[in-house]
């Protein structure tokens, strides 16, 4: 890596942490400590405030940034990938939105740089969600967001209907479908459901908050525990 890249990397890594010690950056650059160390006081001496000492971390100091969007060809063809790989997968109205910030990195990238993400032979050529998969997949992610309450009228495997009130705590892309992860009211328990076998979907007005024991880092506890034979 050339220092100049190297120093722009020490500057990303520092902005992102609020703590940031000189052993981290040295093994996330793959140098070592006493070249850290040199790199800090390069910056220091170009202007950029950087707070701390060797030994305790840095930090930067607030309201500092850089010019964005300094990315190398490689880098900007693997966020050219992501978004192709993403797009059949999202929710109409957030695929939207990864092409419209595509648009805007590729348009002030240098032109090797774009020339080469533009041209990539890659695609993920998979059929797009079907509208109303999409409609539900877009409310439960803002209702998620927004912790706001959902009925939902759904269709089980076995053909069973059933309507409940939940909790939406994430949805998952599982490869071929998407889940919605939540609290179910009516079971008083976590429940995953198929989103493509939601029926119908209203959001409510009703919030809500995360209490012990329904959020999504409990559900989480619990499946690594019967995972394990825990539970």
């Amino acid at each position: 890596m050339r220092r100049a890249d190297r120093l722009f990397q020490i500057v990303q890594l520092i902005r992102g942490r609020r703590l940031t010690t000189a052993d981290y950056l040295a093994q996330r650059l793959e140098v070592s400590m006493r070249t850290v160390y040199r790199d800090i006081a390069a910056l220091g001496q170009q202007g950029v405030p950087i707070e701390g000492e060797a030994g305790v971390g840095y930090r930067m100091r607030a309201g500092f940034d850089l010019p964005p969007l300094m990315f190398s060809k490689q880098e900007a063809q693997a966020l050219v990938a992501t978004v192709r790989m993403a797009e059949s997968r999202l929710d109409a109205a957030l695929a939207r939105q990864a092409e419209n910030a595509l648009s805007k990195i590729l348009a002030v990238l240098p032109l090797d740089a774009r020339a080469a993400a533009e041209s990539l032979a890659l695609y993920a050529p998979l059929p797009a969600l079907d509208p109303a998969t999409s409609a539900h997949l877009t409310a439960m992610r803002e209702a998620t967001e927004a912790k706001r309450k959902l009925k939902v009228g759904y269709l089980d495997l076995g053909g069973v209907k059933s309507e409940r009130v939940v909790r939406p705590l994430a949805c998952l892309f599982w490869g071929p479908v998407w889940t919605l992860a939540a609290w179910c009211e009516l079971r008083n328990d976590f429940r995953s459901f198929r989103v493509d076998r939601v029926e119908t979907l209203e959001v409510l007005e009703e919030t809500f908050r995360d209490e012990a024991g329904k959020t999504l880092a409990d559900m989480n506890r619990r499946r690594e525990a019967q995972e394990h034979g825990g539970a």
